[in-house]
């Protein structure tokens, strides 16, 4: 009803939203390519619909691809309040870690909040997790570690040896995920995502 349109009040869910582009990533790195977590949050999404629907077709998954691209593209919001906090001091020890992690909720919270009322348990799933997403959460976690390994592949393409540690790191990581969905990607499509626009001919 047009009584609904005159009576809404103001949302900044999608101010904070668009400044997803200020924040950038590998913050503590020298960057050829600077990455912020909005081109990063879309190549975490469709990497995660692609391995989902890999499990799904290939390996006997039943999970929702949908869903799964769903949660990447939200999966760093937080960081229009917290920043990108690098990894190293992320995870330098288990106190700051759990800190993060509290503040990451809090800042969830706040986003989720900025949400028209009539939308917030639409929104619900997306900004707090439940286990009944536990499969959907390991396929944005494995797409999140993708999306990083391919951006140090391409930092060392253009000479920058700043990402060889990173790219060394990052592939343990994946490897200990033990997906086989994850295999699939990194035999089909990565090979040839560092090639030239001439080499892809």
């Amino acid at each position: 009803p047009l009584s609904l349109f005159y009576n809404c009040a103001m949302s900044h869910f999608f101010a904070y939203l668009n400044r997803m582009r200020y924040i950038e990533r590998w913050g503590l790195m020298y960057n050829v390519h600077v990455e912020n977590i909005q081109e990063h949050s879309l190549q975490v999404a469709v990497i995660a619909h692609t391995l989902a629907v890999v499990r799904n077709e290939l390996y006997g998954g039943n999970v929702n691809p949908e869903r799964v691209a769903v949660l990447a593209l939200y999966h760093d919001v937080s960081e229009v309040i917290t920043g990108d906090l690098p990894t190293p001091i992320k995870y330098f020890n288990p106190q700051i870690n759990r800190a993060y992690k509290d503040l990451e909720q809090v800042a969830n919270e706040r986003i989720h909040g900025l949400l028209p009322e009539a939308l917030q348990a639409s929104f619900n799933a997306i900004f707090f997790p439940t286990d009944e997403d536990q499969d959907h959460w390991l396929l944005v976690k494995a797409a999140d570690k993708l999306a990083a390994y391919v951006q140090c592949l391409e930092e060392l393409k253009l000479g920058n040896q700043e990402f060889a540690k990173a790219k060394h790191t990052i592939k343990q990581a994946i490897d200990d995920l033990d997906l086989p969905e994850v295999r699939y990607f990194l035999k089909t499509f990565l090979p040839s995502m560092t090639l030239t626009l001439d080499e892809l001919d």
